[in-house]
């Protein structure tokens, strides 16, 4: 049986005892408890714990962050911040929540495409058009 996850269904992941430089790059999912300096590509969903800090560049498709994130992160769909979650950077989502107490504090922008199926343009009212109600 193949997965995207590794092996029964666990993350790899940097423990909260391990500090790495470096750059990761991973087709499944990914947790840091530790401290990663770098860079990290993920093509599934990575998760920062509380004692996780993450210190460069996150490329992946969803994130659920309760630690400490400096960078640039790009989240191609949705982005969990958790109470104790503490972003500082630059940050490109498609979707994102925010539970109270978290404290983001970036340049943050939607994706575009994300977006537009739910934006309608409404085309423009004609000024001579008559008024009657």
């Amino acid at each position: 049986m193949s997965r995207n996850n590794d092996f029964a269904g666990q993350y790899s992941r940097i423990e909260n005892t391990t500090s790495l430089k470096g750059e990761i790059v991973s087709s499944g999912d990914f947790r840091v408890d530790g401290i990663l300096e770098g860079s990290i590509k993920i093509k599934g969903k990575i998760v920062v714990g509380k004692e996780g800090l993450i210190d460069g560049t996150i490329n992946c498709e969803s994130a659920d962050i309760e630690g400490k994130i400096k960078g640039k992160i790009n989240v191609a769909g949705s982005i969990n911040l958790r109470s104790t979650a503490i972003v500082e950077g630059e940050v490109t989502i498609g979707k994102l929540i925010v539970e109270s107490g978290a404290s983001l504090n970036a340049k943050c922008r939607m994706k575009k495409d994300e977006l537009s199926d739910d934006i309608k343009i409404l085309p423009k009212i004609n000024k001579d058009h008559e008024k009657t109600a």
